[in-house]
């Protein structure tokens, strides 16, 4: 079972990195573990998280998500990870093409890249580094929590914005502006 933490866990020098398979079956475990779900704090308009100690060294999160609320589009630049709803629905859109990482502030995308994906409660997906999407709660009414994975811990998240074609660079964050 999961353990809530205040701080990030640093992976033991000696550790093997955990494989997709494995964070699929960790968030999956911990979207089960009705203890660890009731735990969640959950806010009326923003939402809440817990930071977890994931398989492997990696890092891991129980989100709650009010109605109406989303991440807007971002990558977890060289993290690879997966998450699973734990309650409610989600709705994950996607871009399937591979972004260039650095060096760019603006791109228009191609017909035909997104993807979405409605992940009802026990659902979920793994991903791979540089994956761009958004996740949004769009129940009018119901919370959805969530669990995430990520390895190694996430060293950065890029946000965007998404006008018809063209997807914009704004921020990068650092864990200093999440924890």
């Amino acid at each position: 079972m999961p353990a809530p933490s205040g701080e990030p866990a640093a992976a033991p020098a000696s550790a093997v990195a955990p494989t997709l398979a494995e964070l699929m079956d960790y968030v999956r475990g911990a979207a089960r573990d009705e203890a660890l779900i009731a735990s969640l704090p959950l806010a009326p308009e923003e939402r809440t998280w817990i930071r977890l100690d994931g398989p492997g060294g990696s890092e891991a999160w129980l989100i709650g998500w009010p109605p109406g609320t989303g991440t807007g589009w971002h990558d977890h630049a060289d993290s690879f990870g997966a998450f699973t709803t734990a309650a409610g629905a989600l709705t994950e859109h996607s871009l399937a093409v591979r972004l260039p990482t650095d060096g760019w502030r603006t791109l228009e995308l191609k017909d035909g890249v997104d993807r979405t994906r409605e992940l009802a409660t026990g659902q979920g997906r793994a991903f791979g580094q540089n994956h761009v999407h958004e996740v949004l709660n769009e129940s009018g009414t119901a919370h959805a929590v969530s669990v995430h994975a990520y390895y190694p811990p996430l060293p950065r998240i890029r946000r965007f914005s998404r006008t018809g074609p063209v997807l914009r660079l704004e921020q990068t964050e650092r864990p200093e502006d999440w924890q």
